[in-house]
């Protein structure tokens, strides 16, 4: 009975569907071998090569829509499906691949302008004391007492974990695309779909004014580093991107742009000003972040180097590097001084929405489509660190940065009366006539602590945002979780830190803003 069923398994054609299958496998196995082979294939970057390639090998240079990245990946596929169809010359074109790589890979200089040389030079004579002053107080911090530094951060985080929701404010027709508060944290300008600036006095949210110039969406604002402390108002104290590929610059007393910066060819994302206030960044879906003079209203630089959309950039506190992220999941690190590439943040999956140095000036915070923070070190040229933000897209980091402004505002611990004060019950004894001297010294040296305390908080914490509705805050030593904020939003675009540490910021998609506050400061 056994020898009859095997008879009839062979015989009733069954075998054809075995063979079907055997087909259809060495199908799937050969694609997945061509794959890995177009993977180690070597193709030139540059667009101009791509196209003079697929013209040689018969090919469209270019199809509807098709943007310079699509194009290298299909001259991959083609060239892929000529080596497989070759067999034993697909060597021959590896080879060649090769040598165009080799080639592609020497490092090369695109002429500049001698605006670009002087400015150059400029940033170099800006940077180099700024870098020695904070390698001075790096030192200087290296030193403190271990006790001190805990305390300090004991009493540091305890303030950060007690931040709660302080109002809400409707702020546009539009989503909030970003909130950014001004250096002397008396005004918050925010930035929408709606094409629309607007300026808000903070914390009561009452409006100042609307700036229209822009036609369409704004993606990124940022203050100029003295706006609203000493720079007139009447000059460029505020810019904005948006989505009609401009770059307007504002002052504060003008509902209209004192100049527009054109140049890229897509929508403008972020904006941030140099630390000098002389220069501006801009990132675009041209692939490209250019670097302004804001004196001259010039283009200076044209950097190129992301294969997709930028869509960040940031500047370093000395002023020497520029950070840029896209959504190549590439971040990128550059040297003003130079033009040389300095680092690559490689090691996202997903598209870079947000990018910040910290006031360390060696560490970096990246925030990503693929709902993580990665923690960068410039000393070691790797990632330290990935933190689990957010369920949704991190579309915001922001690190706090302390400013010695904002330090006289901060709240005083009450100081101990002097003995010339203290009434005669308490009058000095024999021998102690400098005890009033003592106690003023006491005084002044407890302010100088104070003043440390409050330049080694700095950095000490960061802040993001997440399309799962939710701020939260972050220890930037251990990056361990402080503080969980939720919104009335189902996504959060933007945050921020007023640099006295009274006030933290987010802007929403359902067109409003919040104020968050520590509750022992509400009223």
């Amino acid at each position: 009975m056994s020898e009859l069923t095997l008879d009839t398994l062979i015989d009733d054609g069954n075998y054809l569907g075995t063979e079907r299958a055997r087909l259809e496998n060495k199908v799937i196995l050969d694609e997945l071998e061509r794959k890995k082979k177009a993977r180690s294939l070597a193709v030139p970057t540059d667009d101009n090569r791509v196209k003079a390639r697929l013209r040689e090998i018969g090919e469209p240079i270019t199809l509807f829509g098709e943007r310079a990245a699509d194009r290298r990946d299909r001259l991959i596929y083609v060239l892929s499906q000529i080596n497989a169809a070759r067999g034993d010359d697909a060597m021959a074109v590896d080879e060649e691949s090769e040598e165009e790589s080799s080639d592609e890979e020497e490092e090369f200089y695109s002429p500049g302008s001698l605006e670009l040389l002087q400015a150059r030079r400029r940033l170099a004579e800006y940077s180099l004391p700024r870098a020695q002053k904070r390698i001075a107080q790096q030192r200087i911090d290296s030193k403190m007492p271990l006790k001190r530094i805990i305390d300090t951060r004991k009493k540091v985080f305890a303030e950060v974990k007690k931040f709660s929701n302080l109002g809400s404010q409707i702020g546009d027709e539009r989503p909030i695309s970003q909130v950014r508060f001004s250096p002397n944290n008396e005004m918050l300008a925010t930035g929408s779909w709606s094409g629309t600036v607007k300026l808000w006095n903070v914390p009561s949210c009452t409006h100042i004014r609307s700036m229209r110039g822009h036609s369409d969406r704004v993606g990124g604002v940022a203050w100029h580093p003295q706006a609203t402390l000493t720079q007139s108002p009447d000059a460029a104290n505020l810019i904005s991107g948006a989505g009609d590929k401009n770059v307007n610059v504002w002052s504060l007393n003008s509902e209209t742009p004192l100049s527009v910066l054109k140049g890229h060819a897509d929508r403008v994302c972020r904006v941030a000003f140099h630390p000098s206030g002389d220069y501006a960044a801009s990132a675009s879906f041209d692939t490209t972040w250019r670097l302004w003079d804001i004196n001259t209203s010039k283009e200076l630089l044209l950097q190129e180097g992301h294969s997709k959309e930028v869509y960040s950039v940031e500047f370093q506190n000395d002023g020497a590097l520029v950070a840029s992220g896209g959504l190549d999941a590439i971040g990128r690190v550059w040297d003003l001084r130079t033009g040389r590439s300095a680092m690559v943040l490689d090691g996202h999956v997903q598209a870079i929405y947000s990018i910040a140095f910290s006031p360390n000036g060696y560490q970096i915070a990246t925030g990503a489509g693929d709902d993580t923070i990665r923690i960068w070190d410039m000393r070691s040229l790797q990632s330290l660190y990935t933190i689990p933000a957010h369920l949704s897209n991190v579309s915001d980091v922001r690190f706090f940065h302390s400013s010695d402004l904002a330090f006289q505002y901060t709240p005083r611990p009450p100081q101990p009366p002097s003995n010339d004060t203290a009434g005669a019950d308490a009058a000095p004894a024999d021998g102690d006539s400098g005890a009033a001297d003592t106690a003023m010294d006491t005084s002044g040296d407890s302010e100088d602590v104070q003043r440390e305390d409050w330049a080694y908080r700095s950095g000490l914490y960061f802040a993001s945002a997440g399309y799962d509705g939710l701020v939260k805050l972050w220890s930037a030593d251990d990056w361990q979780l402080l503080r969980t904020l939720s919104t009335d939003a189902g996504k959060v675009m933007s945050v921020d830190l007023s640099s006295d540490a009274r006030l933290l910021a987010s802007g929403t998609y359902n067109r409003n803003f919040q104020l968050f506050e520590p509750e022992d400061t509400m009223l």
